[in-house]
């Protein structure tokens, strides 16, 4: 099949689209490349995933002409979507970023769709819409109505565009709620990339609320399987499904979400260890207070994509953090 993924130069568009190639099947893959973190990382993801089946356009989500165009020439049969400004914290400052590629970007990617007949939509959500939930673990049936970041607050948007779009016009929609990924190839704004260049350096690593924190840290491989497979997953309507008795998760449309987490979380603290352990090299400590759009603990229920594509993520901390060591150590020689 022909697919197109955005965010190709990415942490996670790099590893899927290299797991399409493997496959056989074509790739589209945009990204444009922008400096919110160092370029030559992109460049890099791009390089080690050269392969016949692949390729790269450079283009901005934000370009309607020219992401009308691209669907149009191209006529993809299946989208993955995982291109998008992150980042919590970055939200905060730098607010109208998000609005162009997290809510521009998405609905260029809906109207592509919808005007082209693809097959099936399958873009990332994040954990972060959980927002002020306590109730543990997250489930899809629950309420995402109470963001804390407007990062989280695009997302929520884009599950509600993607809904109106499987309902208006039968695009099928899956968005999948990532938790805390981590690994080889990574974001340099990602806590374990983070923390290893200030370990390394000799420099003091923030812990946020004294290290009283917990996530539910889920590694590249996990993520990028469950993407695999539920992208082969096409959601079908339900006509009985209502309102008042159905899950938020589902729909009468032929729409689904779904969390993709490890499903056991890891403390802060420990999370830190097996860092340090992985990298030879103890950390300097600097523990502060909670930071703003931060929540204390994620946790995933996983139930519903187990029973829908026979998955459970599968590498504990320990062995995904001397994995991204082994990586790093290769990446920067050291």
């Amino acid at each position: 099949m022909k697919y197109l993924v955005t965010g190709v130069a990415g942490f996670i568009g790099s590893a899927v689209s290299e797991r399409l190639c493997a496959a056989g099947h074509k790739v589209v893959g945009i990204d444009n490349l922008n400096d919110y973190y160092e370029v030559s990382l992109k460049h890099d993801r791009l390089k080690r995933i050269e392969h016949e089946n692949l390729t790269f356009i450079e283009l901005d989500l934000a370009d309607r002409e020219g992401m009308a165009t691209l669907f149009a020439e191209q006529k993809f049969d299946r989208v993955i979507h995982l291109a998008a400004q992150a980042g919590v914290r970055y939200s905060i400052d730098n607010p109208m970023a998000y609005a162009d590629s997290n809510l521009v970007g998405h609905l260029a990617i809906l109207e592509g769709c919808r005007h082209n007949k693809v097959e099936h939509l399958v873009y990332a959500s994040s954990s972060s819409v959980y927002g002020l939930n306590q109730k543990m673990p997250f489930h899809t049936a629950d309420s995402v109505d109470h963001p804390i970041s407007l990062y989280a607050a695009t997302k929520k948007s884009n599950e509600l565009m993607a809904h109106t779009y499987s309902h208006l016009y039968d695009v099928p929609t899956t968005g999948l709620r990532f938790f805390t990924v981590y690994g080889p190839w990574s974001r340099p704004d990602m806590a374990m990339f983070k923390f290893a260049n200030l370990i390394v350096a000799g420099k003091e690593i923030d812990i946020y609320n004294n290290g009283d924190m917990m996530r539910d840290f889920t590694y590249i491989d996990d993520i990028v399987e469950g993407i695999i497979r539920v992208q082969d997953r096409i959601p079908a309507k339900q006509p009985d499904w209502t309102v008042e008795q159905g899950s938020p998760a589902t729909s009468s449309a032929p729409y689904r979400v779904f969390n993709i987490g490890h499903g056991s979380p890891v403390k802060l603290m420990d999370y830190i260890e097996a860092l340090e352990g992985a990298l030879g090299v103890e950390a300097k400590k600097n523990f502060m207070p909670m930071q703003p759009g931060d929540v204390y603990a994620t946790y995933a229920d996983t139930e519903d994509l187990f029973e829908a594509v026979g998955y459970k993520p599968q590498v504990k901390i320990q062995e995904g953090a001397k994995a991204f060591a082994d990586w790093y150590k290769t990446y920067y020689s050291l």
